[in-house]
């Protein structure tokens, strides 16, 4: 009877399993322990102030309460409709403006490494500090009321971070600013992956530029794109330093993200319970849109294979 050898492949990968085994079982624990506990906590009235300790929650169940209050909670609803506004306008500015800037540096030109720095600058600085920026740069007497004092000739001094529709436009801009960089470097990266002999080919048929970029460019960046984003959707469902500091939600509640509202009810009124809910809530929901991003990403490289 004769014994087969094991393969070198097979026990190369069964040793590689041995010694990564203590790491992956660190990095079940560190994202499965808070995702369990925060499942548990949100199906109880617990909070700090309930006088028991965590583990003995269970003692305030609310048979799925916070869930159904979910449904009823308007100010809910309004900051995720302000999420949804900043992220309907925001990242398609930030795509095209990206788009463009890639388009624009896939090229050599004198200068590009200096722009390039220039250019990618924003992205780098603290969230916090560019919230303090933009707050300044928005104020009644600030740069941005003595730019157009100067371009129409009378003096401007419009509240910006006191009125409701303005405060938000200004989050905006301050956003538009921080991020179009981080559209732009992932553009960048799919237009330099674009084979040259191809646009040279194309280039000697007569296609123009737009016949170029929709027939060459555009299916060879729908993976890029897809990337692209699905990570400025879900950057933009936790916007929260800049905004903070910028208008801490108000006036009122009129700039209150999902984010603020969530630090808020966290910090003040301190019902955990619920808090745990909506994140979980939120959650499932972002973890749908990006295992739709990935199937369009599949489906995107099945198309161009």
């Amino acid at each position: 009877m004769s014994v087969t050898a094991p393969k070198p492949q097979d026990e190369g990968r069964k040793l590689g399993f041995r010694l990564t085994l203590p790491a992956q079982v660190l990095v079940l624990f560190i994202s499965l322990f808070p995702l369990l506990m925060q499942l548990y906590i949100s199906l109880t009235d617990w909070s700090p102030l309930s006088g028991m300790a965590w583990p003995r929650a269970w003692e305030m169940w609310n048979n799925f309460a916070n869930y159904t209050d979910l449904i009823s909670d308007n100010r809910l609803w309004s900051a995720l409709g302000r999420t949804l506004l900043v992220m309907v306008v925001c990242v398609p500015v930030e795509f095209l403006l990206g788009l463009g800037l890639a388009t624009l540096f896939a090229d050599d030109f004198p200068g590009k490494r200096i722009f390039y720095s220039i250019l990618i600058m924003p992205m780098m600085v603290v969230p916090a500090v560019a919230g303090y920026m933009f707050y300044m740069l928005f104020q009644s007497g600030g740069p941005v009321n003595d730019i157009l004092s100067s371009l129409l000739g009378t003096p401007v001094t419009v509240a910006w971070l006191s009125d409701p529709v303005l405060a938000m436009i200004a989050v905006m801009v301050a956003d538009i600013w921080q991020w179009t960089p981080l559209m732009f470097l992932i553009l960048l990266a799919g237009l330099v992956g674009v084979p040259e002999d191809q646009m040279r080919a194309a280039t000697l048929l007569g296609a123009g530029p737009w016949q170029r970029f929709r027939t060459i460019v555009l299916p060879r960046m729908k993976t890029i794109i897809i990337i692209a984003l699905a990570i400025r959707v879900i950057e933009c469902f936790k916007i929260f330093d800049t905004l903070y500091i910028m208008t801490g939600g108000g006036p009122g509640v009129a700039t209150e993200t999902i984010s603020v509202y969530i630090y808020k009810i966290t910090t003040q009124d301190l019902i955990w319970g619920y808090v745990a809910a909506i994140a979980l809530a939120i959650l499932v929901v972002l973890s749908v849109a990006c295992v739709w991003a990935m199937k369009r990403m599949a489906r995107a490289q099945g198309d161009r294979a």
